[in-house]
């Protein structure tokens, strides 16, 4: 391609010369100094940029230097040399949990498919429960009913991990302090749903509850937390848009319908991508604490399977490796739902 003085110069009809554009000069004048505004910038504003140097020094420290760990995926697994000395072992931990056959790579299939499952089971059934809090709490006009409600469900998002599976636990089992079994557990057994004998060993302990077990108590910790986001959403819509909709003769219902989903639809497409993003990265802390060698068959995840083999089998390749192939799974799925959104409802993340 060849450049001519006049894609940069003027041509002066009076003198017959060319010379630089007004505009130009400015273009090059802020190209030449941006590094000096960039600093001017930072000196001027320094306070904020130092507010950021903390999370920079988290995403440092626990994001990127990790990264270099899984070079573990590759290397034979040795507990005494670094992994920059480990010698070079290609695939074989891949080859191994994915086509060998032998009892580990069946127990990977097994975690990698339980993975999938309660994540679908809590895209499915958890993902609307925020929103439809969202919309009743919109729905409250005393200010004070609506705050207790708010409290209500955030509170159990507040509580650890270890309190949320104790109490799951001395609901639906026998307990350390008393010899009854749980609660829950004699309520459904009242009602016909389990047996007396079912009740009695505890619902923990039986694979068939496990999954129901696990996304039910997954909607009562989030379901309160996660509709701050669709309840700040829908307080942002303009008033004129209910009078409208009133004046048309829209009830509570059609409101509903045709103003306040449709407002907030966009920010329910970047959470449902977030979320299918995150839908096979199951914290192992809940299913750890819940599950037990008889709910392996539905309760082992990839996580625990990685923490399993190891931690307590010492074998740092195969975990590795089982959490790379998760975590590069999850990244497909984001590029996967983030495209077909912006194709389909010109809204996307990137």
């Amino acid at each position: 391609m060849k450049v001519s003085a006049s894609d940069y110069l003027v041509f002066d009809q009076e003198t017959k010369t060319y010379r630089e554009d007004a505009e130009q000069k400015v273009r090059d004048d802020v190209e030449k100094h941006y590094w000096l505004n960039v600093g001017r910038t930072v000196v001027k504003d320094w306070r904020l940029y130092i507010m950021i140097v903390p999370m920079f020094l988290v995403f440092l420290f626990w994001r990127y230097f990790p990264m270099y760990e899984l070079l573990g995926c590759f290397k034979v697994s040795d507990q005494v040399l670094p992994v920059s000395q480990q010698l070079f072992s290609g695939f074989s931990y891949f080859k191994r949990l994915l086509v060998s056959g032998d009892a580990l790579s069946v127990e990977f299939w097994r975690a990698l498919r339980n993975t999938f499952i309660l994540s679908f089971y809590g895209l499915c059934f958890g993902f609307p429960v925020p929103i439809i809090l969202a919309l009743f709490f919109n729905e409250v006009r005393s200010n004070i009913a609506r705050s207790v409600y708010q409290v209500l469900t955030y509170l159990p998002k507040f509580l650890s991990t270890v309190v949320m599976t104790t109490l799951i636990a001395m609901l639906v089992k026998q307990g350390a302090i008393t010899t009854s079994y749980g609660v829950l557990s004699q309520f459904l057994e009242k009602l016909g749903l389990i047996s007396h004998e079912v009740a009695q060993a505890g619902l923990l302990n039986n694979p068939h509850f496990f999954r129901g077990i696990y996304e039910l108590s997954g909607i009562w910790e989030t379901a309160g937390y996660g509709s701050i986001v669709y309840f700040a959403a829908i307080i942002a819509i303009s008033p004129t848009s209910y009078e409208a909709a009133q004046i048309d003769g829209a009830n509570k219902m059609a409101q509903m319908k045709y103003v306040v989903l449709p407002s907030i639809l966009s920010t329910i497409v970047i959470m449902l991508i977030t979320r299918i993003g995150s839908l096979l990265s199951i914290g192992y802390e809940k299913v750890l604490l819940l599950y037990n060698p008889n709910t392996y068959v539905t309760g082992d995840v990839v996580s625990t399977f990685a923490q399993r083999y190891g931690l307590q089998g010492a074998s740092k390749g195969i975990a590795s490796a089982a959490e790379m192939m998760n975590n590069v799974i999850g990244m497909l799925l984001v590029i996967g739902a983030n495209t077909i959104s912006r194709k389909a409802s010109n809204v996307s993340l990137y």
